[in-house]
């Protein structure tokens, strides 16, 4: 058994709130003979536990090492049974589901027409909150009854589910096929990352084209749209054409907002769609459109209508703090930043077991540009250093890269000149190993490699010769998106003019212009 498995009781009783805890005692309580049992014994063990001992538990002498994997399971099941009963953890699917199963119960009871009233108030339900997978079941399973002549309903009712049925296994296939689609793209910016020639532009634009199902978007229901607009999303992100992706995930956003009440159905699929919306406003730098879409985003998340539960907590984190520190960067207010800092990092420790490192060293980058922007640049090394330390990190390339380019930045600017000759020559290193780096890396690397031999009279020329070289590919399709992990030019620039690299992003953000003109909303109509 692997060490993983073997630590899952432990790490969902170490998951469990106090008032979750509470519940769990009331529920395994309900029956006297529980008192005394086995398994609230090791729940209570290991509940004071600090981490899984099963030498420990052994020692206790209330259950031998035969019985010990039994006794797990059945804690297990009983601490899952306890938590689909709070209603803070219950959402409309598993109510829908609830339905179902009391209505299999009476239809395995004989009472036919009550299973019947039962699964037609589920099927309803299903309909108004497009949960069409369950209306669906529910069809089936209504069919089932009717198939067996035991209602003796009216002649038009099998017409009448032969027809629901039809249509929702229609809109079922095309979701799927969206869904499916969906997650293709997402495996290709895992495995490939973005397209980084025309090559790979038309190679994925063809895989897209191939696999995308013709639909008339005005035809289609809320959860089809959805999936129409993520897919959108992904293939505008994967082939960098930053304004659809700023198109298809404010029509993501607009779903949402002309029907409220899908918000604490989907609420994930809320939180993806306004990151996405910051993400590409972030891409075609408008700090201003950013920032209403950040408030109100927040004014939302934070109000008492929102879902509760510990994986929408995580994920409202993590949006939140990442696009409360791009908004920072993106008007040069590093200082405003420090503050946020401690508190990041508190909530982080808090949430660690439901964070993966690769977020968390994102994160780490973000603390690190602030404190750079500040000229804290010991503080700065000391984020990145927690980065490049990290030898089972699996994060892409490009941040792994830059992650490098900017830790010999700080050193330099940190005047840490007793090992920079190392670090240019590990940083050098690394680069050389990257696979199809762009032409922006390769200029770094190409800088990084002479810096060790630049007197400092003649390090202004040289910040100017590479400001020059880098300037046009700020705009390049296959290029820019190096600039947004690291804004490398506003930082030579203020080696140029002598002045702090916030004062030039502010600069730059007072003009207050995106990228490219704004599509117009007549645009996204198809």
């Amino acid at each position: 058994m692997s060490k993983q498995n073997k630590e899952n009781l432990f790490l969902l009783i170490k998951s469990l709130s106090k008032s979750e805890k509470r519940q769990f005692k009331l529920f395994v309580g309900r029956v006297k003979s529980n008192k005394d049992s086995k398994f609230i014994k090791l729940f209570n063990l290991l509940d004071k536990s600090f981490k899984y001992n099963e030498l420990e538990i052994l020692k206790k002498n209330f259950v031998t090492k035969q019985q010990l994997s039994n006794l797990k399971a059945h804690l297990y099941n009983q601490i899952l049974q306890s938590l689909r009963m709070n209603p803070m953890l219950q959402d409309n699917r598993m109510i829908i589901r609830e339905q179902i199963d009391y209505a299999t119960v009476l239809y395995q009871k004989g009472l036919y027409k009550q299973s019947l009233k039962v699964l037609d108030k589920a099927k309803n339900m299903s309909i108004d909150l497009d949960e069409k997978y369950s209306a669906f079941e529910i069809v089936e399973i209504e069919k089932l009854i009717e198939s067996q002549y035991i209602t003796r309903s009216m002649s038009n009712r099998a017409d009448e589910l032969i027809k629901h049925s039809k249509s929702l296994s229609a809109e079922n296939k095309l979701c799927s096929s969206l869904s499916n689609l969906s997650l293709k793209l997402y495996e290709r910016l895992i495995k490939a990352g973005y397209a980084k020639s025309d090559e790979e532009f038309r190679e994925i634009t063809k895989f897209f084209f191939e696999r995308m199902p013709k639909v008339n978007y005005n035809k289609l229901g809320f959860r089809e749209k959805l999936w129409f607009c993520k897919v959108n999303v992904w293939y505008s992100l994967l082939i960098q054409d930053f304004l659809s992706s700023y198109k298809f995930s404010r029509r993501w956003v607009d779903l949402f907002d002309s029907k409220t009440s899908m918000i604490s159905s989907h609420p994930v699929f809320y939180l993806k769609a306004n990151n996405f919306l910051m993400e590409a406003l972030v891409l075609i730098k408008y700090p201003k459109k950013f920032k209403e879409v950040l408030v109100k985003f927040e004014e939302v998340v934070n109000s008492h209508l929102f879902p509760k539960n510990d994986n929408i907590s995580t994920l409202t984190f993590l949006y939140l703090t990442n696009n409360k520190l791009n908004l920072l960067f993106m008007e040069g207010k590093f200082q405003n930043g420090l503050k946020l800092v401690p508190k990041i990092l508190s909530k982080i420790n808090d949430l660690k077991k439901q964070i993966d490192p690769h977020h968390i060293m994102l994160v780490y980058y973000k603390i690190a540009c602030l404190y750079f922007g500040c000229d804290r640049y010991v503080d700065s090394i000391k984020y990145l250093n927690l980065i490049i330390q990290n030898k089972e990190l699996k994060m892409r390339e490009d941040l792994l890269c830059f992650t490098r380019v900017l830790n010999l930045v700080a050193h330099y600017e940190a005047g840490f000149d007793y090992d920079i000759d190392k670090h240019i020559r590990d940083t050098y290193k690394f680069l050389l190993k990257m696979n199809d780096l762009h032409e922006v890396q390769k200029l770094m690397i190409k800088f990084v490699r002479n810096l060790g031999n630049i007197y400092p009279n003649e390090l202004k020329e040289n910040f100017k010769s590479l400001h020059k070289e880098l300037k046009p590919y700020e705009n390049d399709p296959y290029e820019r998106r190096a600039f947004l992990y690291l804004d490398i030019l506003s930082w030579l620039e203020s080696k140029i003019l002598n002045i702090p690299i916030s004062k030039i992003i502010q600069q730059k953000a007072s003009k207050n212009l995106p990228l490219r003109k704004i599509p117009k909303e007549s645009l996204l109509d198809i």
